[in-house]
């Protein structure tokens, strides 16, 4: 004899079921993180880690299955995220909100979580400022190009006091509701970076006007670095800043990095990293539900 179909309510008792494991799971995965942030306040490690965040994300989504989207499923872990992190900190954003920059507020809320505090700032100097003094613990600024009227990136340029450094690029998903128009953003904060196993460096170089970015990324790919310049600015003594974005976690004692620089001698006035962020789900990675 046949096994009868299910009815609407005995499908409804095992969503219901469901359900309750999945709380059970949060409820356990929170009492789990609540011991793992004992641990990091006894070893003064940081709360935010973007580099965990993308390899729990990067995993997920490669043993995702079956026909729920995927962007949807990263939407959900990232508000799990920033829930279990508030277990931990009550963090604060400090968000870029000028008249001629759009979309970063939508774009801090969909990663750093709906409950998560934020601060808008009406210029990159004063986000900056937010991050360094302490205000804020994170800061949210658009993804520089060239000809921008406000070189942000310089602000973090290695010096005498410590700066904040680039730790993540926004969204690390889809864009979800954020306005399309206001491109993406960078994360950065007073904490180093971590690597995630898939990531880009950014540096600032510093070097006579005259030198052509051509030739100098002609150089860095010669030395084996593939280089892109994300923008530029005039500083003052007929020098210009270059911010380089590289493939890959690049150190500074790399021995293809001192390679360029040998080749390029003294027309490099200053080459520091300005951050590292782990690279975002791409749109093939995103695409549909799972296999």
């Amino acid at each position: 004899m046949s096994t009868p179909s299910p009815t609407l309510d005995d499908l409804r008792r095992r969503i219901d079921q469901l359900d309750d494991a999945l709380h059970d799971a949060l409820m356990h995965r929170a009492e789990i993180v609540a011991a793992i942030a004992k641990l990091k306040k006894a070893e003064a490690t940081p709360v935010v880690r973007p580099g965990r965040e993308a390899q729990i994300l990067r995993r997920l989504i490669g043993r995702h299955r079956g026909p729920f989207a995927k962007p949807i499923l990263v939407r959900l872990w990232r508000e799990l995220l920033s829930g279990t992190i508030a277990l931990q900190a009550e963090l604060q954003i400090a968000v870029l909100a000028a008249p001629n920059v759009a979309g970063l507020w939508d774009l801090a809320r969909d990663h750093f979580g709906s409950h998560t505090g934020m601060t808008g700032f009406r210029s990159a100097g004063e986000v900056v400022g937010a991050v360094s003094d302490g205000r804020a613990h994170l800061g949210v600024l658009p993804v520089p190009g060239q000809g921008e009227q406000e070189a942000w990136w310089r602000l973090l340029t290695p010096g005498d006091a410590p700066k904040p450094r680039i730790i993540a690029r926004l969204p690390f998903g889809s864009r979800g509701s954020a306005r399309p128009e206001g491109g993406d953003a960078f994360a950065i904060a007073a904490m180093d970076p971590e690597p995630s196993g898939l990531d880009r460096s950014l540096y600032i170089v510093e070097t006579p006007k005259d030198l052509s970015r051509t030739r100098v990324t002609s150089v860095l790919a010669a030395a084996g670095l593939n280089a892109t310049a994300l923008a530029s600015t005039l500083l003052a003594g007929d020098s210009i800043a270059q911010l380089l974005e590289f493939e890959g976690w690049l150190a500074t004692d790399d021995t293809r990095l001192k390679e360029a620089l040998g080749v390029l001698g003294n027309n490099v006035l200053r080459a520091a990293p300005l951050g590292y962020y782990a690279q975002p789900l791409t749109p093939a990675e995103l695409a549909g539900g799972g296999d």
